[in-house]
């Protein structure tokens, strides 16, 4: 027999094995509420009851399985949502869901110290805690907003224009919230109790899990309701709101007349990411140099090909030629760029000196070089301007770690992961004729943050650079793109992206996706970008104020977490002494 659940009688074996199958099923329909290995798109209106399960399993189960119970969920759903990351690497598909399973270690122990501590406000506080993880866990070192639930709802365009104000984040906590409402009548429904009284901290405490103390009873769903009718009522209001304002900004959007009518041409060259060598450079730079010559007789305003497109360094090959057919190749898509009558914007890695006081190749015959994932701008003759990613993916693009963790830095370098140099410059582009636009990379889109740094700073549309062919799954390149929705939402600009192998489209300031190129094709096609100025139609609140607001909200949750814990063992100090 495994230890007792105080109150609430023994726990078994069976009790723990039925808590456990709950979970697995919770994190399974999560994880088919976002595109992934079941539906290419996902079934959003799943992320509104997933997890409801979840919360009931926190509210029966003890204190000393919670933690096995988060790392549990967390590996499970990131294991199924994330399959494709088996592609990329087998380390890859094993450190996602750890790291994310470790996450939430501290995630359920928080929700259940909210489900004991605030019992008649409960669900509130772990709905606010939910948010509170959700913004704390895309801000380290390994932050990774993939799974986030807000991102479910990328279809449903009524339900998201609140986050030009909000961001994601208010879109996440209207639907968590209901969920760890119900889960808390589900739990006490489950072992078949329901908590009507008590003392502490908001009416509850410690007492409710004496044998002997709590007052128990039996209560319906529609009593349930009637019992929390305020929050009810305020929950519908906000709700009704969303729609509201949903509505609302779907219409004066889809009737605004942009500034004007860019028109892109993007290339998807669907070529194998894996495959390198000069043969293979040089048959991607001829697909694409053929596809943008028959895309020129259509006029477009600018060319764009994808994230590193043209592999071989251009500032590197140029400076300090070592291999004489590489530097031929670089010379000859130089030529290519330069000759073209409009912008060719594409990816190009940026290689610089390492330490420049040393030689390009040094006496060890090491080459003295580092290198940033950038882009490049073709424009009247000239390379015209670059952009550095500023944002590196964890562990294969960057790991801060090597001093502290030598052993996890080595074993990732002898498993063929680069590091790149972070940027550290929201750069704005500006063609002649007078378009200004950034261009974050890949894994960069992910981030309302960096999008809206990038608006602040005088972007008017945002072009994203991808390259996800390395999934070889549909459902990855429709998950990337799912979120790039919001961030079209969240500033009012329009989002084309330019990729390797899909999803390349435009996306519309109301989120919606314009004529998406079928995924792993070789193609081009024509787009219309509308262009929004900020001298037209200003920047939104969440533009400019980023997400300082969750900040905000998370150190109060930390701070009245904290506050809870010591009224809880100031309770405790003072009934050791009555004893």
């Amino acid at each position: 027999m495994l230890a007792h659940d105080n109150a609430f009688g023994r726990r078994n074996l069976g009790t723990v094995v039925s808590e456990v199958l709950v979970l697995v099923v919770s994190a399974l329909v999560f994880s088919m509420a976002f595109p992934g290995l079941v539906l290419s798109g996902g079934f959003g209106a799943l992320a509104f009851v997933s997890l409801i399960p979840l919360f009931a399993v926190i509210r029966r189960t003890t204190w000393a399985l919670t933690p096995f119970y988060g790392f549990l969920f967390g590996f499970v759903f990131y294991l199924m949502f994330n399959y494709w990351l088996k592609t990329f690497h087998p380390l890859a598909i094993l450190i996602v869901p750890i790291i994310k399973g470790g996450e939430m270690v501290f995630l359920f122990l928080a929700l259940k110290a909210a489900d004991r501590w605030f019992r008649s406000f409960g669900y509130l506080t772990q709905a606010f805690a939910w948010l509170a993880y959700t913004y704390v866990s895309q801000s380290w070192f390994a932050g990774y907003p993939y799974g986030m639930i807000g991102y479910a709802l990328y279809q449903y365009r009524i339900l998201i224009q609140i986050a030009d104000i909000t961001g994601i984040w208010g879109i996440n906590f209207l639907m968590i919230l209901p969920q760890t409402f119900l889960g808390a009548w589900v739990g006490d429904r489950w072992r078949g109790t329901f908590f009507t009284g008590g003392r502490g901290i908001f009416g509850s405490g410690e007492e409710y899990f004496r044998p002997g103390k709590p007052k128990m009873t039996s209560a319906s769903l529609s009593a349930y309701l009637k019992d929390q009718r305020l929050a009810v009522i305020i929950y519908a209001a906000l709700v009704l709101g969303t729609l509201v304002y949903g509505a609302v900004s779907l219409s004066t959007w889809n009737a605004m007349e942009p500034d004007r009518l860019w028109r892109v041409a993007a290339v998807q060259h669907n070529s194998d990411s894996w495959k390198g060598g000069y043969d293979q450079y040089k048959k991607n730079f001829n697909i694409m140099r053929r596809m943008s010559l028959e895309a020129l007789r259509y006029e477009p305003d600018m060319i764009i090909w994808s994230e590193t497109a043209f592999v071989p360094s251009v500032s590197w090959h140029t400076q300090y030629p070592s291999d004489q057919r590489t530097a031929a190749l670089v010379d000859e898509f130089l030529a290519f760029g330069k000759s073209l009558p409009v912008p060719l914007l594409t990816g190009n890695p940026e290689g610089v000196l390492a330490n420049p006081d040393l030689p390009p190749l040094l006496e060890n015959g090491e080459w003295n070089r580092a290198d940033y994932n950038g882009v490049l701008l073709f424009e009247d003759g000239e390379v015209k301007d670059t952009y550095r990613k500023q944002h590196l993916v964890p562990f294969t693009e960057h790991f801060p770690y090597e001093k502290q963790m030598p052993w996890l830095y080595n074993l990732l370098l002898a498993n063929d992961y680069n590091w790149w140099e972070k940027g550290t410059e929201s750069t704005v582009f500006e063609t002649a004729d007078g378009v200004r636009f950034s261009t974050p990379i890949c894994f960069e889109d992910v981030f309302g943050y960096l999008t809206a740094a990038f608006v602040r700073t005088g972007a008017d549309v945002i072009v994203n650079m991808t390259n996800d062919s390395w999934s070889q799954a549909v459902s990855a390149e429709v998950q990337h793109v799912a979120m790039a929705v919001f961030r079209s939402v969240e500033t009012r600009r329009s989002t084309i992206r330019g990729t390797n192998s899909g999803i390349t489209t435009v996306i519309t300031p109301t989120g919606r996706m314009v004529n998406p190129m079928p995924p792993f094709v070789e193609d081009w096609r024509m787009y219309e970008v509308p262009v929004y100025t900020a001298d037209t139609y200003g920047n939104t609140p969440y533009t400019r104020y980023g997400d300082t607001p969750m900040r905000l909200i998370s150190m109060a949750v930390v701070i009245f977490m904290a506050l809870a814990a010591a009224w809880q063992a100031g309770e405790k100090i003072v009934e050791r002494r009555k004893k």
